[in-house]
């Protein structure tokens, strides 16, 4: 089985195509590149751009020139996406059939493939000649991907691509077979977006975190994006069964106001790049960047931020309608130290933290630890993590009552030697998690979920956090009659009930137990 990788897994190659016309928006990138990874750049005039790049100081040794003929800037689009098999082991390319008239960018990939000495799967054979660009496609690396419904309209009957008609089951289907992708979330495409790629106007920052554009109430694409994240908060998880969190950036105008509904660019700010320790962010103005940035370091302390401006009169990139993400894309390492956890968001004075991971490596996991101290703290402590079966790790650490929140993070280390931090840019960032006094009402009214998804056809779901002792939990409908009862003793992790075919309309869910009773509310469709 494959795993597709997410962007913010460890890159061992940063793969760009140089373009003259913006030589220096390259140039900066690269100059971020060699000090995170090495670097590919396909060129047929290697003298002239390693003369350039030389000339601002830039260190040639970790970059390598790919001699071949290519047609683009857009090497997101056309490159190969990294995956995995069974997670952690063989490491491979896969290359869709790219969406323009560019054969020579269609190739690239393969010669990307051929320079790693990996494998590369191309969908370009038989029913499986699947046209898609890599603008519209974004992973978190545990089998969901998100796209627009370009993907849907560019292999439909009748398609000019000449490829076969397929339906969103047959493409949902060749998704899983090549990439491992589970859950392959499609939204309607934006009216001011004349391309169709999701990477314009969202961001996946981590498993739960969803960056998104947002305009002013009623303009642009603003309307038809809330409607979209709203479609995926009412109807999909994140892969820990949560709903996901959004945050919101705001996409700039033009110096005298303009939105793409009246003649301004699509300037964004989600088009950003994971570049293992480094985040480059395309910028546009100071007047307007300055937030941003500062949201980018918000949301991803300890990572190194970079403005890169695309929008000058030298190099106006985003006037073609992309950004940073569009002309770079990355392949992962050969040997990923694979760290998955589900931060801890609160937990109460005087109990604990339980930590819990997947660790993976190739050659076996020798140790896992986590490093945790109260904010305001210098140094950290250990922890060692106990192994509890699979790749599954844990560890619990003590909470006093009069405790700060606790910042933390995950570290491990391979039999080979290897070593990894999970957040990446450890100890510069870490998780924090709130220590709060609540009692044990409160604290279930806090832990226990909102259900998902709400309104619901055939299940719902809720998370429990920690929630003490056992705990009925009945659904009433509005009549006050029981439908269902049940009493359950873990009060941790995520808890499905499934919603009889005959209940329609107003349900309520009802939680008791030492903490007394908690009531929440859900729409049978």
């Amino acid at each position: 089985m494959a795993r597709a990788a997410a962007e913010w897994e460890e890159v061992e190659y940063l793969v760009i195509r140089w373009t003259s016309s913006f030589q220096n928006i390259l140039r900066q990138i690269v100059q971020v590149g060699i000090t995170e990874c090495k670097v590919i750049i396909v060129t047929q005039n290697q003298s002239s751009v390693a003369s350039y790049l030389t000339s601002f100081g830039i260190d040639l040794s970790r970059i390598t020139f790919l001699n071949v003929g290519s047609n683009s800037i857009w090497i997101r689009d056309y490159g190969g996406n990294t995956i995995y098999s069974n997670d952690i082991g063989q490491r491979a390319l896969v290359d869709w059939i790219y969406n323009r008239p560019r054969p020579l960018d269609n190739v690239i990939p393969t010669h990307h493939a051929n320079y790693i000495g990996d494998p590369i799967y191309v969908t370009n054979s038989g029913t499986d000649d699947l046209v898609n660009t890599g603008g519209n496609y974004m992973s978190d690396g545990l089998g969901n991907a998100f796209a627009s419904e370009l993907i849907l309209e560019e292999n439909e009957s009748g398609n000019p691509y000449g490829v076969s008609a397929k339906t969103e089951a047959d493409i949902d289907n060749i998704m899983l077979n090549y990439m491992g992708i589970t859950e392959y979330i499609k939204m309607p495409t934006l009216p001011y977006d004349g391309i169709h790629h999701i990477d314009m106007h969202m961001k996946l920052l981590d498993e739960e975190t969803i960056l998104v554009s947002r305009y002013p109430n009623g303009v642009a694409d603003g309307p038809q994006i809330q409607a979209n994240i709203q479609y995926v908060l009412n109807n999909h998880l994140s892969p820990f069964g949560t709903p996901y969190d959004i945050e919101w950036i705001d996409a700039p105008p033009s110096i005298s106001g303009l939105y793409p509904d009246n003649g301004g660019y699509y300037r964004t700010y989600s088009n950003s790049l994971f570049l293992n320790k480094s985040v480059i962010v395309p910028t546009y103005r100071p007047s307007v960047d300055g937030p941003a940035l500062a949201k980018y370091q918000e949301l991803l302390p300890g990572y190194n931020i970079v403005g890169i401006d695309v929008d000058n009169t030298g190099e106006n990139l985003i006037a073609l309608g992309g950004a940073i993400h569009c002309i770079t894309h990355t392949i992962g390492v050969s040997e990923p130290l694979w760290i998955v956890h589900q931060p801890v968001d609160m937990v109460n004075a005087g109990s604990s933290i339980t930590i819990d991971a997947t660790v993976k490596h190739n050659s076996g996991i020798n140790e896992a630890k986590v490093f945790w101290r109260e904010e305001g703290a210098t140094t950290f402590n250990e922890t060692i993590m106990s192994f509890v079966s699979g790749d599954q790790w844990t560890t619990n650490i003590p909470i006093s009552t009069n405790s700060n929140d606790i910042d933390y993070y995950i570290w491990a280390e391979s039999n080979s030697g290897k070593q990894i931090s999970r957040p990446i840019v450890a100890p510069q960032g870490y998780w924090t998690t709130e220590v709060n006094s609540l009692n044990v009402q409160d604290w279930a009214q806090h832990n226990i979920s909102a259900p998902y998804p709400n309104p619901a056809r055939n299940k719902v779901s809720f998370t429990l956090n920690h929630i003490q002792g056992p705990i009925d939990i009945t659904v009433v409908n509005t009549l006050g009659q029981t439908l269902y009862k049940n009493r359950i003793s873990n009060g941790h992790g995520i808890i499905d009930l499934d919603l009889n075919l005959n209940w329609k309309g107003i349900l309520f869910i009802v939680f008791e137990g030492d903490f007394g009773k908690l009531t929440k509310k859900v729409v049978k469709l």
